[in-house]
């Protein structure tokens, strides 16, 4: 399992609480699994990552990589152990939220 910074940890809250208050679990359930999926790769293959969500070129930071799972851009840090940074929904205002 990786470890969730405190920021994702809150965006993955936040993002949880947003689906089971519109009432949507299968829209939970996805988040879950995108993560799961995120962490495998993750874990798998850590240099794997994009510099940045292809929408997004200006987020590009050193140390830190993203992939797409399911629907979600996750962010992680590329040092041993990875760290998962950020998580968003892919039509995220990305920059508006860093």
């Amino acid at each position: 399992m990786i470890e969730y910074a405190p920021r994702a940890t809150r965006q993955v809250a936040a993002l949880r609480q947003h689906y089971e208050t519109l009432d949507r679990p299968a829209a939970v359930r996805a988040l879950l699994a995108a993560l799961d999926e995120a962490e495998r790769r993750i874990e798998r293959n850590p240099a794997a990552g994009l510099p940045a969500p292809r929408p997004y070129p200006q987020l590009a930071r050193p140390e830190v990589a993203w992939i797409k799972a399911g629907r979600y851009w996750v962010s992680y840090t590329t040092a041993s152990p990875p760290v998962i940074a950020a998580v968003f929904f892919e039509t995220a205002n990305i920059p508006g939220r860093l």
